[in-house]
């Protein structure tokens, strides 16, 4: 059984491809289970964020994994496949290693996705498709993210989506300070934002979820107002600052709502960002004239100022990742042993017990101990040796030789002459 990861990320497809593959939370058990039903696929976990839909998967026949995403979330393969990167064990182990980092992040060094994909990982458990290959891997996995965050500047100055959010709204508005900001939903998206909003002291903040209880944990941290979703287009003309990150499979901010919201303020600019995938907000409120509307993909292009100074804990990263991954890998090697050294030992057991069943008839016939034993332990050799002597006398040519130098190495015979 092999390791494998399959998906794509905001590296290899565009927001509208990414969009259609992202999984919604309620169905990743049906997702799981269907993966894993008749597929070759014994063990898999589902990683699915704004920024990248991942299969992780052991099993023997990974052909088929491509194909059932594609299906599963009601397109060819032929639509997606041009953006789908494939990795086999060595490289899928290396990938989840750097992605749990942040080192694949959008963002570099981002610390949210460490928790994704921890949820992902309880999903799966949840789910039941967890199995040992895959457990293995993801304690590794949340061991290296620890190691690379804790000895490595890779989270110094993080650049977050969220406080990439208000650096953009910084470029908009001289001052955040004299801005009203709605925040849509109550995910841990949304909560970073509104700490990072908080930080700069708006004038007002309101949050506005589908279920208000989780929105007044929110609203009670932060001093926010808080709202049901569907009174937003109400007062949405209130608002300067609009960040949405919900799990609604459809828009819930439309065309025409913005519209009238700009109506209402008599044409005064509205900022604002688009964090969920699906979308939550049109595309078309974009060409608004007095609307400045970004996406995930556009916050891209705030967060370069701090690369260049995080460039050598990139390199340490990826040097504790090699090692780490070496690590793992000889896990595995030494776990796919397992059932050849168990059969070798039961082998031998066998034959201990059959020489010994044979001498403890002989001394209670009152044969020659000393002779008993002679033949025991004769037996015994020529039993465990029988196997390597015919290994070798059977190949020839180079074959031979072959045969001989994993003898020599199997019984340390080199060092004893």
């Amino acid at each position: 059984m092999q390791l494998y990861a399959l998906g794509l990320n905001h590296h290899t497809a565009p927001l509208t491809i990414r969009e259609r593959l992202a999984f919604q939370p309620d169905r990743l058990d049906d997702a799981l289970h269907d993966l894993t039903r008749g597929r070759g696929v014994q063990e898999a976990a589902i990683l699915s964020t704004c920024n990248r839909t991942e299969v992780y998967f052991a099993g023997e026949q990974p052909q088929d994994a491509a194909d059932w995403l594609a299906r599963f979330q009601g397109l060819s393969l032929n639509e997606v496949s041009p953006y789908l990167y494939a990795y086999p064990q060595r490289d899928a182990v290396r990938h989840v290693f750097r992605v749990a980092s942040g080192l694949d992040s959008m963002v570099l060094g981002e610390p949210q996705i460490l928790g994704q994909v921890k949820d992902a990982v309880r999903h799966a458990e949840e789910a039941g498709t967890m199995g040992v290959l895959l457990h293995k891997l993801f304690q590794n996995t949340f061991a290296v993210a620890k190691e690379v965050r804790s000895t490595t500047a890779i989270g110094a100055n993080i650049v977050s989506m969220a406080a990439a959010a208000v650096h953009l709204s910084e470029r908009i508005f001289e001052r955040i300070s004299d801005q009203r900001v709605l925040l849509i939903g109550a995910g841990e998206m949304i909560e970073l934002c509104a700490a990072h909003f908080a930080g700069a002291k708006p004038k007002a903040m309101a949050v506005a979820n589908r279920t208000e209880e989780r929105a007044r944990v929110l609203g009670d941290r932060f001093n926010a107002e808080v709202m049901r979703l569907d009174v937003i287009g109400d007062v949405l003309p209130k608002f300067d600052i609009v960040v949405s990150c919900t799990a609604a499979p459809l828009p819930i901010v439309g065309l025409g709502m913005v519209e009238r919201a700009v109506k209402a303020r008599r044409h005064r600019p509205i900022f604002m960002v688009d964090l969920a995938v699906p979308r939550d907000i049109e595309p078309e409120v974009g060409k608004l004239d007095d609307v400045f509307l970004y996406t995930v993909d556009d916050l891209a292009q705030v967060v370069d100022a701090g690369i260049e100074s995080r460039q050598q804990a990139v390199v340490e990263a990826e040097q504790i990742i090699d090692t780490r991954v070496e690590g793992f890998l000889h896990w595995v090697q030494a776990r796919d042993a397992v059932p050849t050294i168990r059969a070798l030992r039961q082998h031998a057991e066998a034959l201990r017990a059959a020489e010994l069943e044979r001498a403890s008839r002989l001394l209670a016939k009152g044969e020659d101990p000393k002779v008993v034993l002679e033949a025991l332990s004769q037996g015994l050799t020529n039993k465990l040796l029988h196997g390597p002597t015919r290994y070798l006398n059977q190949p020839e040519g180079d074959q031979q030789v072959n045969a001989s130098q994993l003898v020599k190495k199997l019984f340390n015979l080199d060092s004893r002459e």
